[in-house]
């Protein structure tokens, strides 16, 4: 079982940038399954990206090319860098570690 703690969200302008962290703790984190996935008000939580124990990495197709998933194994922390940001991606963001979800991080994109 791991701790998970997010950070990072904030208020940005259409087109513009922010990264996401996700710091885990409790268990050995290079052999975590670790994922990202976001909630809209009024609307379900839905799958962003996640990487596979192997090291592949996989998006949803409304960010393919616009973000970016990475680790620091050292660190027990992965991140989500988001770029062209649109309106359409405010949401509360969670991570997911083996199972493990963190708090959230608002992330609010105004025109």
């Amino acid at each position: 079982q791991a701790q998970v703690v997010e950070s990072g969200g904030g208020l940005v302008q259409v087109g513009g940038s922010l990264r996401l962290s996700c710091a885990a703790s409790g268990r050995a984190f290079s052999n975590s399954l670790m994922g990202w996935f976001r909630q809209a008000p009024g609307k379900e939580r839905e799958f962003v990206a996640h990487i596979t124990w192997s090291g592949a990495i996989n998006y949803a197709d409304s960010v393919k090319g616009r973000f970016t998933l990475s680790t620091d194994n050292a660190k027990n922390t992965v991140y989500l860098q988001m770029n062209s940001l649109k309106p359409e991606d405010t949401a509360v963001y969670y991570c997911n570690v083996d199972g493990q979800w963190g708090q959230g991080t608002q992330v609010t994109v105004s025109s």
